[in-house]
């Protein structure tokens, strides 16, 4: 029987909590368990185990992430769309460490296919590119550009591993900039 007031979305946004805290790596069904003051078999109830609670924080932490990065994105185009979406993901992986490492679970593409807010990051990510006057497969290859120098900016910057004294948010501006270029002249694949 479910313990009162224990719910898989406490125990996911508790987990969410405590990946920001300790480390993603440190999230475990024991040390969520502690958490709650119960034993670690309690939660089977509200999760099959420490993988769906991973995909659990994982579309918990993707849908956060999303929901900022549209409200920075919303009105804007181009250069400052981009600009506005790099800035939002930036914001995120700095200020939330453990769900921004949750993200990058690779998901089955099936369970995860309904997911309200992985569709919205397709949209708002395909809809910036297109704008760019992008198409497939040209449209795939610039998102993993995009997610390719996000992130890894974004992991280098959290460990600090920038030791130039230049100011990382202007290497930062510098980078979206080169993007920007990039996009306005990709070399269009012809689909033939």
């Amino acid at each position: 029987m479910p313990r009162a007031g224990l719910t898989a979305d406490r125990l996911v946004a508790a987990a969410a909590d405590l990946a920001d805290e300790a480390g993603y790596e440190n999230v475990t069904l024991s040390a969520l368990a502690r958490r709650f003051g119960v034993k670690d078999a309690s939660l089977y109830a509200h999760v099959r185990g420490l993988r769906d609670l991973h995909v659990r924080m994982a579309l918990l932490a993707g849908g956060e992430m999303i929901d900022r990065i549209a409200a920075a994105v919303a009105g804007r185009t181009g250069r400052e769309a981009l600009a506005a979406f790099a800035n939002a993901y930036r914001e995120y992986a700095l200020a939330h460490p453990g769900r921004y490492a949750a993200t990058r679970l690779p998901l089955d593409r099936f369970p995860v296919a309904d997911s309200p807010a992985l569709r919205r990051t397709a949209e708002l990510v395909y809809g910036l590119l297109r704008a760019y006057g992008l198409r497939e497969p040209d449209l795939t290859d610039a998102v993993r550009l995009l997610r390719s120098t996000f992130h890894g900016y974004c992991a280098l910057e959290s460990a600090g591993a920038f030791g130039d004294p230049r100011d990382v948010r202007a290497s930062w501006d510098a980078t979206v900039e080169a993007l920007h270029i990039a996009l306005v002249n990709w070399p269009r694949t012809s689909v033939g």
